[in-house]
């Protein structure tokens, strides 16, 4: 067994490898950029080493500085993570030639998979089901779109050595392939330093299935079930669970034998998975076709753990030592259900705005039974404009769907994050939504349920009810702390158990006399043992668990529970009554101007001053992540004045334009 690991990886998945090799008394290496320098997995290892600055193509993708940190620091082998190096052929052949074990596939497979025209190609001929479309090289906007004409509406435009949501466009016409090609070409070449682009049938009613695969290196190739991934979002994986509920035990083992057949014709060992698209529509369950293969762990990978209760790091570390795995295909099992949730630093009331600063707040919910995180920041932590926005993965298992998917709403509840943008509310927004518990999912789950955006879940009348004596009781406690403190309570201050609860235009009353708690008529049981200057209200409300984030807001309350975040107001009852009468002010109207919806950068302008423009023309275009954003014209209009040129870096609402 190797003796010292290094981890060509930052963030959780650094930390998360580095669990399992001290597990199992293996000594670790963390490498480093200098935006990473006091980051968690560097304070985990045993030791580290520096590479260079912040950018990724200065730091984390050189793979000469880490194959020199390995060799200074006597790491007998490199486990590269996901993303990065992870599937690089030139990077798992260095290694070899360097003497140190790849944790990871042989090259060769790697090079084979990498390529997703070739793949197919290799696909096809191992017989597994492949999508129709066209597999060569597409010239240029003219051949794409003969190319998406003839095989049919919708097509899907993909850079060949995409992933991550990168490099893709969904086209429904013409003008759709004319607009997105060269982008398409562009955010490939960006990300992945590859411009070509191969245009595919777009498959209705998509779900997306993965089915992991673990092999060895002495011809044993098992598949370890399969997981859901259809929830997603610009086709970035947003919630991943094991099993499917959509799969069948003869869709699994049909799944399952393709996807082992194709691991083992390209020679493949270690973890891979290989991504099918399903056909929602087919009820026969066997309309499934080829994507891709990813030749590396994948970011999901803990749903797949938390059913087989196999640690798929440690299997990974015994194959590259020569080990054979030590189950067979009847051995692997299905425990219970387990789903995954990805905590990004987005901002899902803005549209989904990339979000960067500092973590002023980060306190994840306790690890236990049913509830794993796994993250890479503490509180204080930079998220970085040159790394991938998640913060942290949550996952729940439990004994059915429904019990692992409420262990999630819970334990979205307990989570505080300050000073960024994040998505909690949404992830807990979906766990709650009736057709994602139903299971009747696709790939278009997100645009269909939320096609004007999102909002906030919906509040039941009942939960309303919970956080109106919530914060009427969180008010109450302010009230007499700030009567004791003034010394008045006897005179000036008269402090009583009874409150007016605004909440979403709603009064509720609330009160506490002689500890029995009344709302609106009816006796609540509420037990807690919050105190004044905690920001997480944890309680037990009518025999059920509520916790609620609390944040002062000017004379309100800010309570975040289930999905949603509400600004309450807390009134005595003498001056509720005259609430009416308050001047409510006003926001500016900013409906003249367009507005950087994210930190980015400018690379197009498409008008200037002077010009008339029509609703839903192309305005500019904002790089941000590496990924291109077209704003377009919301109405009508003439070009006042534009503010910035291409080239220029944009704040949030930053006006790039402003009309007449």
């Amino acid at each position: 067994m190797f003796k010292k690991i290094l981890v060509a990886n930052r963030g959780e998945i650094a930390c998360r490898v580095m669990r399992t090799a001290k597990k199992m008394g293996i000594a670790t290496v963390a490498v480093y950029s200098d935006a990473d320098a006091r980051a968690p997995h560097v304070l985990m290892a045993d030791e580290a080493v520096r590479l260079g600055p912040a950018p990724a193509a200065e730091s984390y993708l050189k793979a000469d500085l880490i194959l020199l940190a390995a060799k200074e620091t006597g790491a007998d082998c490199i486990h590269p993570g996901y993303g990065f190096l992870s599937e690089r052929e030139s990077f798992a052949s260095a290694c070899a030639e360097a003497g140190i074990a790849f944790v990871g596939p042989p090259p060769g497979a790697i090079a084979a998979m990498g390529d997703k025209i070739e793949s197919k190609k290799l696909a096809k001929a191992a017989g597994v089901n492949v999508v129709p479309g066209f597999l060569g090289e597409i010239a240029d906007t003219e051949a794409a779109v003969k190319i998406a004409s003839d095989i049919g509406y919708p097509v899907m435009m993909k850079a060949s050595a995409g992933g991550g949501g990168k490099g893709m466009r969904l086209a429904y016409s013409e003008q759709d392939v004319r607009e997105g090609f060269e982008a398409t070409k562009r955010e490939g070449l960006a990300s992945f330093g590859d411009d070509r682009v191969f245009i595919e049938k777009f498959i209705e009613s998509p779900r997306h299935i993965e089915i992991q695969v673990i092999g060895d290196q002495h011809g044993n190739v098992l598949y370890l079930n399969e997981r859901e991934c259809s929830i997603q979002r610009r086709h970035q994986k947003v919630v991943e669970e094991a099993p499917s509920p959509f799969v069948t035990p003869k869709m699994r083992k049909a799944m399952g034998e393709q996807a082992v057949a194709l691991a083992q014709a390209v020679g493949y060992y270690s973890a891979g998975t290989v991504e099918l698209i399903v056909s929602g529509a087919d009820k026969t369950g066997e309309s499934f076709y080829f994507l891709e293969m990813n030749t590396r762990l994948q970011v999901e990978h803990p749903v797949t753990e938390e059913i087989t209760g196999l640690d798929l790091v440690e299997l990974m570390i015994r194959v590259a030592a020569g080990e054979k795995l030590p189950l067979t295909q009847d051995e692997v099992k299905i425990d219970g259900w387990s789903v995954e949730n990805r905590v990004y630093a987005e901002d899902p009331y803005r549209g989904f705005l990339p979000s960067t600063g500092r973590l002023v707040r980060y306190a994840p919910p306790y690890e236990e039974e049913g509830v794993r995180v796994d993250d890479g920041v503490v509180e204080g932590s930079e998220i970085s404009m040159f790394y991938d926005p998640m913060i942290a993965k949550l996952i729940t298992h439990g004994a059915t769907r429904e019990e692992a998917i409420d262990k999630q709403i819970e334990a979205l509840d307990a989570f505080r994050i300050e000073g960024i943008g994040h998505n909690v509310d949404f992830l807990s927004a979906l766990m709650q939504h009736p057709r994602f518990r139903s299971g009747a999912i696709t790939t278009g789950f997100i645009a269909e349920e939320y096609p004007e955006g999102f909002h906030g879940a919906p509040a039941s009348d009942a939960l309303k009810r919970k956080l109106a004596a919530v914060a009427a009781l969180v008010d109450l406690e302010r009230s007499e702390r700030a009567a004791c403190i003034s010394g008045q309570l006897a005179d000036n201050i008269e402090v009583t158990g009874e409150r007016v609860v605004l909440i979403d235009g709603e009064q509720i009353h609330v009160t506490d006399e002689a500890g029995e708690l009344i709302v609106d008529g009816e006796t609540m049981d509420l037990d807690s043992d919050w105190q004044l200057g905690d920001p997480l209200f944890v309680a037990e409300i009518d025999d059920e668990p509520l916790s609620v984030a609390i944040e002062r807001k000017g004379a309100k309350w800010k309570l975040t529970a289930h999905g949603a975040s509400h600004l309450v107001e807390v009134l005595p009852p003498h001056v509720a009554q005259y609430r009416h009468h308050m001047i409510e002010k006003i926001p500016p109207d900013m409906s003249r101007f367009l507005l950087a919806p994210m930190p980015g950068l400018l690379t197009r302008l498409h008008v200037a001053p002077g010009d008339k423009v029509e609703a839903g023309q192309p305005l500019a275009v904002v790089e941000a992540m590496k990924m291109e954003n077209i704003l377009r014209a919301e109405k009508a209009g003439v070009v006042k004045a534009a503010n910035f040129v291409a080239g220029d870096s944009l704040a949030v609402d930053a006006a790039i334009l402003e009309f007449e």
